[in-house]
């Protein structure tokens, strides 16, 4: 009986191309999810009358940072921007916070009515009051038009508590048993032993928070009617959206400042949304190192 022998350089070769064509899709599907932000980008900095004309489209055409000046001289929109980082800044510690505490005693073996408790928590995942409800209860409690009313709806996710809970189990038993051993209670065990192990996982918390509450603007339009505690994401809504020129029954000098406004805030909604974007893609360096082991881990199930 003949036997076929396999030419390992036909192989190699074959493997080779295989990995070619992988990394050829690859590039392309980075390039085609990149191109929206870099188109963003160039109009950002292009001429307002090219940007008018929608003529950019693979590199900028003129130099224009005007827009860019008039963001800086705005002083709502560094009160937005101030009120996002307070929002930012509460609701991912309280995320972190509530996270951790309520996830520590579902890890916890005889706990009486720890599977109800799982149970009555994945409910509110699936089911929700609405947006009525909600809005009825935040004005009953009085927190409508104040910052708490932003906040304190966002510090408890059911998700986040499950992920971490996921995570807590993967560490050993063994080590739990040596704190208790050694006299720790269970607020030292989770906060002495157990938290300093947990930076992958509190990193996805953080990070997932971070971009949630920055990207965030429904809240504020719902519940917060005082403009000066809009987030930076309202004020990017203002802009793009609500924002309009009326060119009837003007006289020709203003016509002619009306169009020149018209095309500088056409371009102005680009630079804005390069300038509110940015600093959360800045933080992603930050919590890179713990991002994806703790996604793996907090993605294991018991």
């Amino acid at each position: 009986m003949a036997t076929v022998r396999r030419n390992p350089n036909r192989i190699k070769q074959g493997s080779v191309a295989v990995d070619i064509i992988l990394y050829a899709i690859a590039l392309v599907i980075c390039l085609i999810t990149l191109y929206p932000f870099y188109f963003v980008i160039i109009m950002s900095i292009s001429s307002p009358s090219e940007v008018a004309a929608m003529n950019v489209f693979w590199f900028p055409k003129g130099f224009f940072l005007g827009s860019y000046e008039l963001i800086v001289r705005d002083t709502k929109m560094w009160w937005a921007y101030s009120n996002t980082l307070i929002y930012v800044g509460a609701g991912t510690l309280l995320n972190c916070l509530t996270a951790v505490l309520g996830a520590y005693p579902l890890t916890v073996r005889n706990l009486k009515g720890r599977k109800w408790v799982v149970t009555f928590l994945l409910i509110p995942m699936y089911f929700g009051g609405g947006l009525i409800p909600s809005y009825l209860l935040i004005n009953k409690l009085g927190m409508y038009n104040t910052m708490f009313a932003v906040i304190i709806p966002g510090m408890v996710s059911i998700w986040n508590i499950i992920l971490v809970r996921t995570f807590f189990t993967t560490i050993p038993e063994g080590l739990k048993e040596s704190a208790f051993i050694d006299g720790a209670s269970h607020l030292q065990l989770l906060f002495r032993v157990i938290l300093p192990i947990s930076k992958p996982i509190l990193a996805v918390i953080a990070i997932y928070s971070i971009v949630g509450i920055w990207n965030s603007w429904f809240d504020a339009l719902v519940y917060l009617p005082n403009e000066k505690l809009h987030p930076l994401q309202m004020y990017l809504y203002r802009v793009v959206v609500q924002q309009s020129v009326d060119l009837k029954m003007l006289s020709l000098e203003d016509t002619k400042n009306a169009v020149a406004n018209m095309l500088s805030n056409i371009q102005l909604k680009y630079a804005i949304i390069v300038f509110t974007t940015l600093p959360v893609i800045f933080t992603y360096p930050f919590f890179q190192k713990y991002f994806i082991k703790g996604a793996l881990l907090g993605s294991l199930k018991e």
